[in-house]
């Protein structure tokens, strides 16, 4: 049986990697106020153009100074250029867990960790400053979501700080929780919910009850429904989801769903060749 750290780890990999895959300009029926620089910002970003994402999100930020999604956004940049270059985006490191599990020390970047921190620390005092003139607010609320997912991806796949990032994990899925109570629209939201449950749900029986014994949520199709949810409905999250969905069915060894979800994403993003070569490597 597969210790939990390991568990841990690997289940946060996923996220990273599929983190850096795709963004979605899909519709968002509500919750936060669709924008279109943040939307040509993560297609950007999910091209793997990292610099015109900066200088997009950037250009957000001045235009929008109190809005924490500038930021945060932002901040996946940093995040997601550090995967790229750390080359963590191989998908048989997530469907060889031997591989996973023996894979080198990373070296990260101190300037990009620093600049991600930054980003981070400007949209959480930007989103407690608006939640606490109304806690209620989706936008603020949405930003938490995601900087909790970016500060677990950080600790799991870069720092190796597995269960600091379950702690950030269950953060997101109960701030997931409160926004989908005041918005049950805000699809984007459920991918946080999904991805807890379908992944730590994908562990062991003994495994599942100390997560379980931990606050974490286990169970792995309720994971899949949500993960459904985001993918069909989501704006920025779809694409995750539909590669997780990926992921997951090769998983079960069904490459052929693999390869429809696959191939949706390279025409959708052709800047990112990850998807072909994943295409390539299932054919």
């Amino acid at each position: 049986m597969k210790s939990l750290p390991q568990i841990l780890t690997r289940s946060k990999a996923a996220v990273a990697l599929f983190a850096l895959m795709g963004a979605s300009v899909a519709s968002y029926a509500s919750g936060p106020t669709p924008q279109p620089d943040l939307d040509r910002g993560f297609q950007q970003m999910y091209n793997l153009d990292f610099p015109s994402a900066h200088a997009t999100f950037g250009t957000y930020q001045q235009a929008h100074p109190e809005d924490p999604m500038g930021h945060v956004s932002n901040a996946a940049a940093y995040l997601f250029s550090e995967f790229d270059r750390l080359h963590i985006l191989e998908s048989d490191l997530f469907t060889d867990d031997h591989k996973f599990d023996n894979r080198g020390k990373l070296t990260p970047d101190p300037a990009v960790k620093t600049a991600f921190d930054n980003e981070l620390a400007k949209s959480n005092d930007l989103a407690n400053k608006i939640l606490a003139q109304n806690p209620q607010d989706k936008n603020a609320l949405f930003a938490q979501v995601m900087a909790n997912g970016l500060r677990g991806d950080y600790a799991a796949m870069i720092e190796k700080r597995n269960l600091a990032s379950l702690g950030y994990m269950k953060t997101a899925r109960n701030i997931a929780q409160q926004l989908l109570t005041i918005d049950p629209t805000c699809y984007d939201a459920y991918l946080a919910i999904g991805v807890e449950n379908y992944l730590l749900g994908s562990s062991s029986a003994p495994v599942r009850w100390v997560l379980h014994m931990t606050g974490s949520q286990t169970d792995k199709e309720e994971g899949m429904r949500r993960l459904r949810l985001t993918a069909d409905k989501g704006r920025y999250l779809a694409p995750f989801a539909r590669l997780l969905l990926a992921v997951a069915a090769l998983r079960d060894k069904d490459r052929q769903t693999a390869r429809t979800l696959l191939a949706s994403l390279a025409v959708e993003f052709p800047g990112n060749l990850l998807y072909a070569k994943e295409l390539a490597r299932i054919q």
